[in-house]
């Protein structure tokens, strides 16, 4: 076993009811979107990687991106995200 911390954590937010999950920023840089094969952003509050090449935002789901095109949700003209 490893001393190290893991590259993702998990946190439950009490107030909320959501796990609320963090993206290692050394894995952030690693990801690219596989439809643009650009950069990716993490969005928090809806646990999501945003590619804003190609509009689409990818789920992040108990801490494990979801990298597929079919899961991704297109986005809509959202200013900012």
């Amino acid at each position: 076993m490893s001393d190290q911390p893991s590259e993702k954590s998990a946190n439950f937010d009490t107030e909320s009811g959501k796990r609320e999950t963090r993206i290692h920023p050394k894995l952030l840089e690693m990801l690219v979107c596989p439809v643009t094969h650009g950069p990716l952003r993490f969005d928090r509050e809806k646990q999501e990687l945003i590619s804003d090449q190609a509009g689409l935002a990818y789920p992040v789901r108990e801490g494990i991106p979801i990298m597929l095109s079919e899961e991704a949700r297109v986005l809509d003209d959202e200013t900012g995200s």
